[in-house]
């Protein structure tokens, strides 16, 4: 039940967030496009509910819990930075709004993004983590098998760890912009002959 209703709610988000932007931008109703786009926290709201409602119920704490935990931290996190970032997209495909700005691809400044994208996954985890120690607390430890959950827990830190060992990796070796300015032929070294 709890993993047909992540794919619902997933499923939930890119229609209302289409819906939002077809509104906003084809029938040019913005209100109605904000309350659309207001929406979308409710999804994640009724997936907790759901979720603490079934562990209470007597369910097994299983992957399907700590999935949902995981999804509701991915979506608190960059939940509003994917509208932000389609909605400006959409702007300029169907309200000639200018093209949006591309994230930074070479040194320091793509270093600083990529410590930011970090820093959603930082919240992400977190919100994960408290959710699932949330649930631990709620299901009781000695009421129920809450090892998934502790499982889960450890795959939101591999994940932030991975991300944050890949954001580094930015920081210390910074990709250098490629020379375009090419050099004339003739100021090319000899080649010794």
């Amino acid at each position: 039940m709890v993993v047909g209703l992540i794919v619902a709610c997933e499923v939930g988000f890119w229609v209302l967030l289409a819906a939002g932007l077809a509104v906003r931008y084809l029938l040019k109703w913005r209100r109605t496009s904000v309350a659309l786009l207001l929406c979308e926290p409710v999804l994640e709201v009724v997936l907790f509910a759901v979720t603490a409602v079934d562990l209470r119920n007597g369910a097994e704490p299983s992957w399907e819990h700590g999935l949902a935990a995981l999804y509701i931290g991915y979506t608190v996190a960059y939940g509003h930075y994917t509208i932000r970032w389609l909605d400006g997209h959409a702007a300029h495909r169907l309200a000639g709004a200018p093209r949006p700005h591309r994230p930074p691809r070479y040194g320091m400044a793509r270093a600083r993004h990529e410590g930011a994208l970090w820093l959603r996954t930082l919240l992400a985890a977190a919100v994960a983590c408290a959710l699932l120690q949330a649930a631990i607390w709620y299901v009781g430890d000695g009421d129920g098998d809450t090892s998934t959950l502790r499982t889960f827990q450890w795959v939101s830190l591999r994940a932030l760890g991975i991300h944050g060992l890949i954001a580094l990796t930015y920081l210390i070796w910074p990709k250098k912009q490629p020379d375009t300015a090419a050099r004339p032929v003739e100021d090319r070294a000899p080649t010794g002959r």
